[in-house]
């Protein structure tokens, strides 16, 4: 397969970038790394389809002497969702399930699932409420209480099993919240990866490939770094630089059992801007297309309707769509952005957004799981203060 060309890197004026706005920011991001706050970076900055700025920054691994350099390979956690959401997507256009669908549908496990009281739900979990995070799931990480024990003692979160292991294992478990109630973070999308193998008849990973990756040349991404690519697989301090906690990054040296649909997800920054120039032109890219516009339309608009949500992950005035979140409001979030723009993070600190008012995506690549709140924040507000047009 011929892969899809690389997006053009311009001098930021012709990306509609401002170089001073750009050494702000270059100038924030080296000084925290410059104090021991992360050990390095990658972020990239691209408008109407071409790259304005593209830096590495410090070290691609405290234990190590090599410089940070814009192809390293980012363990990216939850930007792997959106990933798997399109090709959930994609199997939708081909008419092989309705979101209405039951998720017992494709895995009957969920049939019999109960909530915590051991009631019967009042209604089933449906794809969409998998896309949307309504399903009555949850990350056992996101609070105490007997269902997240319950999570825990399932090991609900262990490499060592396979997508439909974990998938039966949540069935067993009981539901957080009654289906389509409430926005709840949650591992829905590592069980809809496991509802894409079942439609597909292949491995997850396969379909990723075959149907994302291949298309749109993302040669570094996937669930594990092939060891031709070991040495730029970007690291992470020891230690936490604040609290002094243990920094515990997933081992993506091996081919893994469990692929992850929420988590599991390797990759460039390069890599992912290829994947957010497809999304930014409704579904386009380098003269294919993988979704129409108007499914793409439909992922990005807002899905909850004013169901309550946690502000702590999903800011005042978004919404969420079917697999990102979605600015609603110009206003009340603590950052910057236009009314219909989408994005999500990982877990490690990586981030990106896509805001097609402004044509413009970035992406932010750190390894550094307790200092991300404070660099999407940095990134975006200087990010977008270099706007020049």
């Amino acid at each position: 397969m011929t892969h899809a060309p690389a997006l053009p890197v311009v001098p930021p004026e012709e990306a509609g970038l401002s170089p001073a706005g750009l050494a702000r920011l270059s100038d924030a991001l080296q000084s925290r790394i410059d104090a021991g706050h992360i050990p390095g970076a990658v972020a990239l900055i691209a408008r109407r389809g071409r790259i304005g700025y593209l830096r590495a920054f410090g070290r691609r691994d405290p234990a190590a002497p090599d410089p940070m350099t814009d192809d390293a390979i980012f363990r990216i956690y939850s930007m792997t969702k959106p990933i798997v959401s399109t090709a959930a997507m994609m199997l939708w256009e081909e008419g092989r399930f309705l979101l209405s669908d039951p998720l017992a549908k494709y895995i009957p496990e969920f049939g019999a699932v109960k909530l915590a009281d051991g009631r019967a739900p009042a209604r089933a979990i449906t794809i969409q409420d998998l896309l949307r995070h309504t399903s009555g799931l949850t990350y056992e990480f996101r609070g105490a209480g007997p269902v997240h024990q319950a999570y825990g003692a399932a090991r609900i979160a262990r490499r060592n099993q396979t997508n439909a292991e974990q998938a039966a294992a949540l069935a067993a478990l009981p539901l957080l919240h009654e289906p389509g109630t409430r926005w709840e973070y949650s591992r829905s999308t590592d069980v809809l990866g496991r509802v894409v193998e079942v439609i597909a008849g292949e491995p997850l990973d396969a379909v990723l490939s075959a149907r994302v990756l291949a298309p749109l040349g993302m040669t570094d991404t996937g669930f594990f770094v092939p060891p031709s690519a070991e040495a730029r697989l970007a690291g992470g301090f020891a230690k936490d630089p604040d609290t002094g906690a243990d920094v515990l990054l997933l081992d993506v040296r091996e081919s893994p059992r469990f692929l992850s649909g929420g988590g599991g997800m390797v990759g460039t920054a390069a890599d992912y801007a290829r994947f957010l120039a497809m999304l930014l032109d409704r579904g386009s890219f380098a003269g294919q297309r993988l979704l129409g516009r108007k499914t793409l339309d439909l992922m990005t608009a807002d899905h909850l309707g004013g169901r309550p949500a946690a502000e702590d992950l999903l800011a005042p005035g978004h919404g969420f769509g079917l697999g990102f979140a979605v600015r609603l409001a110009a206003g009340m979030a603590p950052f910057p952005g236009s009314v219909g723009s989408y994005f999500w993070g990982g877990a490690a600190g990586t981030a990106f957004w896509v805001d097609p008012a402004e044509r413009m995506t970035a992406v932010l690549m750190i390894q550094a799981p307790g200092q991300r709140e404070h660099y999407r924040l940095l990134f975006r507000a200087l990010a977008y203060a270099a706007l020049a047009d």
